[in-house]
């Protein structure tokens, strides 16, 4: 990927044109069913991972490694695959990405079907879920980087944002239908959930294979690569970071918040936080639907979010019943339905057509980066009080929305990088 040269002009929206096929024979619908189909069964893998746990005789903080090793995978390899598919195109990049995932998904669903009928020793258990989870990350780590690539191609920038809030609706279904299908396939067994969702993501590689564009023209790039320093990055890097670093620390302090400050008992805590997880899901999916409608800029929607975002988590620091627990997460899930498609479209707007694919990986390493720090700072924070978490997540977006806005790239910047 280039490094924008010293004497260049800064990069604008109109500059990112399309590198592929026009946008009319472009669909949203597979990259839709992609992101539903894939969320539904990771999902379902993290609402299964603490029954799984204790069948096997794991550690909590194993069944918790399990789960964070799959965001590391993404950290370390979403800017690669990125970079590769501009390179060497969306579509292969994508279809190997999903075809991984797929088989390696596959593989630890069999594996923990196997471990639960043949109880092996502890450590090869916790051995096979980390490697086969981190394998599955790091390959699936390639689909929201090119799939979001894929989207600047064909997509204008002033309609950009409304295009990633579409892709964001249909995880926010899945994120929402993960827990409530694998609630109601459990009843029957442990292992048909797992057995259900393996098959899932094969059905998105095939529609994927089937409907994505299969021709492509991409302009020839300068040599060298996109710089992670890259100014026209910093301010996506930043607020993606601080949005996942928000709703992880939010998703992880929710069930002991129930406990300490709402006085739940474990059953009614645990009801607690599971509904206010389900509000997310609902919150993300009519907030995203609503960014087609409202046609503002990503600038004004990230503002706009973060300010709504702040105001719901601070809201909890007077919550006293589970009503008050479930309004202040609908308004912060609201709020990141504006923030994260709009990260995404700033920073495919501050870039060229031939470096989509880099910045997307980009933008995903850093909400991967949220997504393992979240949880570690959340706990931590907690123990001074239960409320100390909003408070500082607050805080944390109210400064984000306040960050005065800025051209996307200057030419003495880019000097100054260079």
């Amino acid at each position: 990927m280039p490094v924008p040269s010293t004497s260049a002009s800064p990069a604008r929206p109109s500059d990112a044109a399309p590198s592929t096929a026009p946008v009319r024979s472009f669909s949203m619908r597979p990259l839709m069913f992609e992101n539903f189909v894939c969320t539904l069964s990771m999902m379902s893998f993290v609402a299964l991972i603490g029954p799984i746990a204790r069948l096997l005789g794991l550690a909590p903080w194993q069944a918790g490694m399990a789960v964070t090793v799959g965001g590391l995978a993404w950290v370390l390899l979403a800017r690669r695959w990125g970079a590769a598919s501009d390179r060497w195109g969306r579509r292969p990049i994508l279809l190997r990405g999903l075809g991984g995932f797929v088989v390696c998904y596959a593989l630890l669903c069999s594996f923990i079907v196997f471990a639960l009928r043949s109880q092996p020793p502890v450590w090869l258990a916790f051995a096979g879920l980390v490697l086969l989870r981190g394998m599955a990350g790091g390959f699936y780590a390639a689909v929201p980087a090119t799939g979001a690539a894929l989207v600047a191609d064909h997509v204008p920038g002033p309609q950009r944002a409304a295009a990633m809030a579409t892709l964001g609706a249909a995880s926010g279904i899945g994120m929402v239908a993960g827990p409530g299908v694998t609630g109601l396939l459990v009843a029957h067994s442990l292992e048909l959930p797992l057995l259900i969702t393996a098959v899932l993501p094969a059905l998105a590689l095939l529609v994927l294979w089937r409907w994505l564009p299969r021709s492509e023209q991409h302009a020839n790039p300068p040599t060298g690569p996109l710089k992670i320093s890259d100014p026209r990055l910093r301010r996506p890097m930043a607020v993606a970071f601080c949005a996942m670093f928000s709703v992880t620390i939010a998703q992880v302090v929710v069930g002991f918040f129930a406990l300490d400050r709402l006085q739940l008992d474990a059953s009614a805590a645990a009801r607690a936080a599971g509904i206010a997880l389900a509000v997310v899901g609902v919150g993300l999916i009519l907030a995203q639907l609503a960014v087609r409608k409202l046609g503002w800029t990503p600038q004004r929607l990230i503002r706009a979010g973060c300010a709504l975002s702040a105001l719901g988590f601070a809201s909890l620091l007077l919550a006293s019943t589970p009503w008050a627990l479930w309004a202040g997460y609908l308004l912060g899930a609201a709020g990141m339905g504006w923030v994260f498609p709009s990260v995404m479209a700033l920073a495919a707007n501050a870039v060229g057509a031939h470096e989509q694919g880099a910045t997307a990986g980009t933008v995903a390493a850093a909400h991967g980066l949220g997504m393992i720090l979240g949880p570690l700072v959340g706990t931590l924070v907690y123990d001074l009080h239960p409320g100390a978490p909003y408070l500082l997540v607050a805080v944390l977006l109210v400064l984000v929305a306040l960050w005065p806005a800025r051209a996307p790239v200057s030419a003495l910047e880019v000097r100054r990088v260079g």
